[in-house]
């Protein structure tokens, strides 16, 4: 079999990886490698092959700065061209849109360990893309009361909000901390107050599994979805 994978192909392993883990959020029971064997049934590779594609959807979702399936480590030793359609099957399947994330941040990090010291010449008239991003609606009362109630500290590190805006109150960003995009309610119980900081870390940080603990066990009011 050719060994490149087709965009139908990888959009089959990005609707298991999906349908895996909307099972697991339900409390069902989930056995990866039967999806491994339909797609082995469908496009005729290894077992072991689409297990290790798996890992790949899970580090775009961890380009994306979402979660990904427990067991399904994120493996990033992937093409760009790959992370790309990846990214899109990804959007394809959960109905939503955007720029391609992801798979800039891929190419940013592969360069990183081969661009020269000379400084690039860059664009001095950048070419302009269109697009369109899907967005939810989300409720401005939930947003106030969560900052009210942080009153102006983070509410993972704990520390006073970094400036003030021109209104004088304190910057602080409210993170879900599951996502909407990935089935979240927009309820005070999954919403928290954030530095930029920590909002970063708690999307793209290596250490954000034991920040969540943390602050699941500190603040009374969050439930776990």
């Amino acid at each position: 079999m050719a060994e490149n994978w087709t965009e139908e192909e990888l959009e089959a392993a990005v609707r298991a990886y999906i349908d895996m883990r909307d099972r697991g959020d339900r409390g069902e029971r989930v056995v990866k490698s039967a999806y491994y064997r339909d797609l082995h049934e469908r496009f005729g590779r290894s077992v072991k092959s689409y297990e290790y594609r798996m890992q790949n959807i899970s580090y775009v979702y961890a380009l994306l700065g979402r979660r990904w399936i427990d067991g399904l480590k994120p493996a990033k030793n992937v093409g760009t061209n790959v992370i790309g359609t990846i990214e899109r099957a990804i959007a394809k399947v959960e109905g939503q849109s955007g720029e391609p994330f992801a798979q800039f941040e891929h190419e940013v990090e592969a360069l990183r360990k081969s661009i020269p010291k000379q400084a690039p010449t860059g664009n001095a008239n950048p070419a302009k893309i269109q697009s369109t991003g899907t967005q939810f609606a989300r409720d401005p009362r939930v947003v106030a009361w969560v900052l009210n109630e942080a009153d102006g500290k983070c509410e993972c590190c704990t520390k006073v909000a970094p400036f003030t805006r021109i209104d004088g109150s304190p910057y602080l960003e409210v993170h879900h901390l599951k996502r909407l995009a990935d089935g979240g309610t927009d309820r005070v119980s999954n919403a928290i107050a954030l530095c930029p900081n920590c909002h970063r870390e708690l999307h793209f940080g290596s250490q954000r599994t034991g920040l969540l603990s943390a602050v699941f066990a500190r603040i009374t009011r969050l439930v776990e979805e």
